[in-house]
């Protein structure tokens, strides 16, 4: 992995600076000019950024080419303050620290008119992967997707809420009811953002299944009533009315399955090559279980998630563990999927 560049000599002094992946394995910083809202936009001084798998991913070359346009601004889960508004756009909102939805749903077709903007019609679209993200001083976004925070919001910690939505999309396709027993498959960000989710709903049984020990430690501190390595799951086979699949590792999606019980429920958010699931669908059938795959978050999931934080229900800042100047931005993505247990969210601090 090549080391970040300083800024290039073609480069224009003054401005803003952002990271950009021309393509796999190749990245630079530049500065140039601050961007400019256009109407109905909004621009946002990065205040944190996290980096995910998704974006290692976009970096090493391994994201699907329909869901990646290099050269490209990454970025797609961050916080920070809105500093300039376009045309059209409430002036109230300049000052306001606010997360904002990636995915550019057009909102007019039958899937957004629903509430399922992830599925819009329109087509895959979104912030730091076909659209300039927020590694960067400044990021540009539509206003209608904007989700403000209360004043003195804690916005190193409001950069999670990305990955809360989709734990949040996760969790409200599951519909959790109390006192049921319910197992979160894998403890790495999103894993123990379900598990802070799902603690609300007070489960009977809330059980975190992770071979890293560290992170089923912090699963009971975040409301897991019980912990379990991988290679313990299979004592556990039938037990629980909902499952909550994170890990994305080959088998989980299959062991997940074998996890719920007859007529429970299963929820996907791994991305897993195609053939590579290994679900029976003979199990399926005759267990009659309900299963779900979630990709990004709808609306609904995103206010649902903002709520959580704002009540003080969700805490994600104790995930963070790593904070980089976006200078040091090659150094930052070498550590997500590193398999260091002690790493967990990694922030990019403009």
């Amino acid at each position: 992995m090549s080391a970040p560049s300083s800024t290039p000599s073609n480069a224009p002094v003054g401005g803003g600076r952002a990271v950009v992946v021309d393509r796999p394995g190749v990245h630079r910083l530049v500065r140039g000019p601050e961007p400019v809202p256009g109407p109905g936009e909004v621009r946002v001084r990065v205040a944190a950024a996290g980096i995910c798998m998704s974006d290692r991913e976009l970096y090493d070359g391994r994201r699907d080419a329909d869901h990646v346009r290099y050269p490209v601004v990454p970025g797609h889960e961050w916080a920070g303050t809105v500093d300039l508004v376009g045309e059209g756009v409430d002036p109230g909102l300049t000052g306001r620290g606010t997360v904002a939805e990636g995915f550019r749903a057009c909102g007019i077709c039958a899937r957004c008119r629903t509430g399922e903007t992830s599925l819009c019609d329109r087509g895959y679209d979104e912030t730091g992967f076909t659209r300039p993200g927020a590694f960067a001083d400044h990021v540009v976004v539509p206003a209608r997707l904007l989700h403000p925070l209360p004043d003195g919001a804690d916005l190193r910690a409001a950069a999670l809420l990305e990955p809360a939505a989709v734990a949040a999309a996760a969790v409200r396709s599951g519909r959790p009811e109390p006192g049921e027993r319910i197992a979160v498959v894998g403890a790495g960000t999103l894993g123990l953002l379900a598990v802070q989710l799902l603690a609300a709903f007070t489960p009977g049984e809330l059980t975190a299944i992770d071979p890293r020990g560290e992170r089923t430690v912090l699963a009971r501190k975040f409301g897991a009533t019980d912990a379990a390595a991988t290679a313990e799951a299979g004592e556990l086979r039938g037990r629980y009315d909902l499952v909550v699949e994170t890990a994305g590792a080959p088998a989980t999606a299959a062991s997940s399955c074998l996890l719920a019980r007859r007529g429970g429920r299963v929820v996907l958010t791994g991305m897993f090559a195609p053939g590579a699931s290994g679900i029976d669908p003979v199990r399926l059938s005759l267990d009659q279980l309900t299963v779900r795959g979630v990709f990004g978050a709808p609306s609904a999931a995103w206010t649902f998630a903002v709520r959580a934080f704002t009540t003080g229900v969700l805490t994600p800042g104790p995930l963070v563990t790593h904070e980089f100047p976006l200078e040091r931005y090659g150094e930052a993505v070498a550590l997500v999927g590193g398999g260091d247990p002690g790493t967990g969210k990694v922030l990019l601090v403009p």
